[in-house]
């Protein structure tokens, strides 16, 4: 015969135990009314059976004193698995009387199962085996299968109500040891085993229902967290495709846009290399035509070669004279452009000025007609104001006229009274209805003279209220003078301005025609530049005579070479003089083209 292994035959035992404890607990606490004390014996059976099950396998761990081998350790790592359980291990260590770890795995233990969560905390627990395998040998109860089938029949307690108090009870010092005579089966158990049976179909109906309820529970929790989270991602998305529509709009706008800078761009691009090209193609050809001339006067210049080698320095050096002295015609120019370009700049900012003064004038001509109609309208007013004045004084006159009759109308009936009561006091029956009479219209007087002088309160109150309007409208005229004042002041510097503007704009015209003069005088000395470029210089043997009095050139009658037409002049014809920026005597001029002359040097006289 094969030999068990021992540790599965414990594992097997227990596990039988167990089963025999959770039934005999429901079925007693059934018949019993299933709410349990402490001291109920099938339930302390049951918390011994469930400790025996979580010590089996259970390491021994070395503690500084002794060997230490508890099951407070894996339970007080169902706080990290299970949130909810965190109460459980709170109360547990804040519980005053127990001491010991096993005491406080004895206290989880019956409060785990008052709040009907044992097999939660349990299974979470089995699950973690690689959590449990710090407190568990690989043999353990809680490491095998029988752990999750103990955990699958503590299920079934949750149909139990149990009122446990843990507080005041000495669970460190409990002995726990199985009574297995509770499990022994007698006659009535027999006789009652059909009732059991139906009982056990009820509560395993129970037990379905109520965990099929927790599932349900869960899963509509889960849908309501999953609805919530689609509501708020359909609304994220909602959104994030309005911004899109958005988007794409400003997209196709700004596309549109783009494409008709794109189709201008091309058109000026186009029109500008069309340009370009005809600018290319003269410059081509007068560079063609330049290039030929250079040609002829180059092949000229090599002919001539041997014969105007000593005359080369001379030449090169009235080069750079010419240079030197186009460069500066060039500043000149470029400087008389500066002057122009500014005095435009003032005319225009003058002209702005202009502007700004008309409109200034046209809003205080509006202003000063507004001003006047609210003076019309303010005089109507005032005059309105004193016949109201007038009429009111008037009132007062006659109302103080009545007073005064009302007054001496009193004064004479008293008189009267008196005169009629001395005379006729044995007479008093007769006349006591005419003192009443009397006596009431001496009321309406009264009465009369009171509503008088409510009224003439009231006249005075609003004759007070006219006075202040008067004041008001003596400072709106007293201001309307004022503008008026500042207005003519207005005028007056609109004027001088006119007059500054119309100097400037006539000196601006001199200038102008100035400038025309010398831009025509300019081209006329370039187009004659141009038509004297292709002319040759004459030599000094050649030229004895001058070329306008046709005499002879002597010491006192010294050459004078035009570098444009290349004509010689005497001293004594070329007296057009001209100043130049850049030197401080005044230069010839030519007579004909208006070009500088060149003094020949004295060896050049024959």
């Amino acid at each position: 015969l094969a030999v068990k292994d021992p540790t599965a035959v414990e594992r097997a035992n227990l596990l039988n135990m167990a089963k025999l404890s959770i039934k005999g607990l429901i079925e007693s606490a059934l018949s019993f009314g299933r709410t349990l004390d402490s001291d109920y014996p099938p339930l302390q059976q049951f918390f011994v059976v469930m400790e025996h099950c979580l010590k089996h396998g259970l390491k021994v761990r070395k503690s500084f004193l002794s060997y230490n081998k508890t099951i407070w350790g894996p339970l007080e790592l169902v706080e990290k698995l299970y949130p909810e359980a965190e109460e459980i291990a709170a109360s547990v260590r804040d519980l005053p009387g127990l001491k010991t770890p096993l005491g406080r795995a004895r206290a989880w233990l019956r409060l785990a199962l008052m709040q009907k969560k044992m097999a939660d905390y349990l299974r979470c627990l089995i699950i973690q085996r690689d959590l449990l395998s710090e407190f568990y040998e690989y043999h353990a109860l809680m490491m095998e299968e029988e752990g999750a089938v103990i955990v699958g029949l503590l299920v079934g307690l949750n149909v139990i109500d149990a009122n446990l108090c843990v507080k005041g009870e000495d669970l460190d010092s409990q002995v726990g040891v199985i009574d297995f005579s509770v499990y022994l089966k007698s006659d009535d158990d027999i006789g009652g085993k059909e009732r059991n049976v139906q009982i056990a179909a009820i509560l395993d109906q129970k037990n379905y229902v109520e965990e099929l309820n927790r599932q349900l529970n869960s899963t509509v929790s889960s849908l309501h967290a999953r609805v919530d989270s689609l509501e708020k991602s359909n609304t994220k998305l909602i959104e994030e495709l309005a911004i899109a529509k958005n988007n794409i709009i400003k997209l196709q706008e700004e596309n549109h846009q783009l494409r008709s800078e794109n189709t201008l761009i091309l058109m000026k691009t186009q029109h500008h290399l069309e340009a370009t090209k005809v600018d290319v193609e003269a410059e081509l050809q007068t560079y063609k035509h330049s290039r030929q001339g250079l040609d002829e006067m180059y092949t000229e210049a090599r002919r001539q070669l041997r014969e105007e080698a000593q005359l080369r320095q001379d030449m090169e050096n009235e080069l750079v004279v010419q240079v030197s002295m186009k460069h500066e015609i060039e500043l000149a120019m470029k400087l008389l452009e500066k002057d122009i370009h500014e005095k435009q700049d003032t005319l225009i900012g003058l002209r702005q000025q202009l502007d700004e003064v008309k409109a200034i004038n046209v809003e205080m001509y509006q202003k000063l007609q507004v001003s006047e109609d609210a003076m019309k309208e303010k005089n109507e007013i005032i005059s309105r104001l004193e016949d109201k004045t007038n009429q009111i004084n008037a009132t007062m006159k006659q109302l103080e006229q009545r007073l005064q009759q009302a007054e001496k109308a009193q004064m004479d009936a008293e008189a009267e009274d008196e005169k009629l009561k001395q005379e006729y006091v044995n007479k008093s029956e007769s006349l006591q209805n005419e003192f009443s009479q009397k006596e009431k219209q001496l009321l309406q007087l009264e009465t009369d003279l009171k509503i008088e002088k409510e009224w003439r309160q009231t006249l005075e109150d609003d004759l007070q209220k006219e006075k202040e309007t008067v004041s008001h409208l003596k400072t709106e005229t007293q201001e309307i003078v004022n503008l008026k004042k500042e207005f003519l002041k207005l005028q007056e510097k609109n004027k001088q301005l006119k007059s500054i503007c119309e100097d400037q704009e006539a000196a601006l015209q001199e200038l102008a025609s100035k400038l025309s003069e010398s831009k025509l005088k300019i081209e006329d000395i370039k187009e004659a530049n141009k038509a004297l470029q292709g002319q040759v210089w004459l030599k000094d043997k050649e030229a004895t005579h001058c070329k306008l009095c046709e005499k002879e050139f002597s010491l006192s009658k010294r050459k004078h070479h035009c570098r444009n037409c290349g004509e010689i002049f005497c001293n004594a014809c070329s007296d057009n003089e001209l100043p130049l920026p850049s030197s401080p005597k005044p230069v010839r001029v030519c007579d004909s083209c208006h070009a500088i002359l060149i003094q020949r040097c004295s060896s050049t006289v024959p």
